[in-house]
């Protein structure tokens, strides 16, 4: 299996409540403290959402809030820097509260297809149905992300950064779901081969592990495998039973799966143990050895928890780092 130092046991996934952005990374490093992220907080508007957080990384590419979402620009305008404004304070907090840190830190960032599938052209429809389009988004995308992670890396030097790459509209993508602007057609499904070449692009720019979130159903664990991806990380109630072999033939690859295993809104959360259980139940059945469990698994909340009160966020986060310590400890 790889290195486990890559990895903390328990991590999130990208979002929190509230817009205080030393607030978020002083949760975040208290909660995680193997494996802290930096946080998202879409509360603050349109710039910090995840579209809009991603498209302040481009380079020489540009965009700005229409009624109907991000649209293509000429120019960098007032929504382009208001994202990058809130990027530079979400570092800032994250290097206050992680001096003197060594070990895996995330960064997240929205994915080629699904920023092309969110992203307008100048006349309104997305970014998907133009082949160039895409091409040119998944260049500016690997720029951009490349620049980040420098600049991550210079603010927190012990860091080992691990990238993600938020990818939800992926399986619509393939499948041919996206709609177009008129809601009455979709877009063509995008050509697996085209599709996974973009994705190995831009993985290429981090020379760490990179992990691809999407907590829809149906994630296409063979396909982002091939692309490189070092760990996938996904909504683990969505999972059915066509997803075991593809997530077995994975562990056995020794990529990382990150299990979202606790609700990303509030509820009763159950004992830590309870919250692993089908975790545990999945490899029984696979028939994996259970002592690689805990190498194998990052346990995370089921998706961001942007929607979720301030109180149950860090319960939350909490409820993620005992689960995981339960996994360690009774992986039958």
């Amino acid at each position: 299996m790889g290195d486990t130092n890559l990895w903390g046991p328990a991590t999130g996934v990208g979002s929190l409540p509230g817009g205080d952005a030393r607030e978020a990374a002083k949760t975040v490093t208290g909660s995680f403290e193997d494996f802290p992220f930096l946080a998202e907080l879409p509360a603050r508007g349109p710039g910090a959402d995840m579209i809009g957080r991603t498209i302040g990384m481009l380079v020489d590419l540009y965009a700005h809030v229409e009624p109907s979402g991000w649209r293509i620009s000429d120019r960098p305008g007032r929504d382009t820097k208001r994202a990058r404004s809130w990027l530079g304070e979400d570092l800032d907090a994250l290097e206050e509260f992680t001096q003197g840190y060594e070990g895996p830190l995330k960064v997240q960032a929205v994915g080629p297809w699904t920023l092309a599938a969110a992203l307008e052209l100048r006349g309104g429809e997305a970014a998907l149905g133009d082949a160039g389009a895409c091409r040119d988004l998944a260049g500016s995308l690997a720029e951009g992300l490349r620049a980040h992670l420098a600049e991550l890396r210079k603010r927190v030097p012990g860091a080992r950064p691990v990238l993600q790459l938020d990818e939800p509209s992926l399986t619509a993508v393939l499948r041919g779901h996206v709609r177009t602007a008129s809601g009455y057609r979709t877009h063509r499904a995008v050509d697996r081969q085209v599709v996974e070449s973009a994705l190995r692009d831009v993985m290429a720019v981090h020379d760490g592990p990179v992990v691809v979130h999407s907590c829809a159903p149906d994630v296409p664990f063979a396909l982002l495998r091939r692309a490189g991806a070092a760990g996938i990380s996904f909504d683990f109630s969505l999972l059915t039973e066509r997803d075991e072999e593809p997530i077995g033939e994975a562990v056995e690859a020794g990529t990382r799966l990150f299990a979202g295993v606790v609700p990303s809104t509030d509820t009763a959360l159950s004992d830590p143990g309870g919250s692993v259980m089908g975790v545990r139940t999945l490899w029984r059945r696979l028939g994996l050895n259970p002592g690689t469990l805990a190498e194998s698994v990052v346990v995370t909340p089921s998706c961001g928890l942007a929607g979720a009160s301030p109180a149950y966020a860090r319960a939350a986060l909490a409820h993620c780092v005992r689960a995981a310590r339960s996994l360690a400890d009774n992986p039958e």
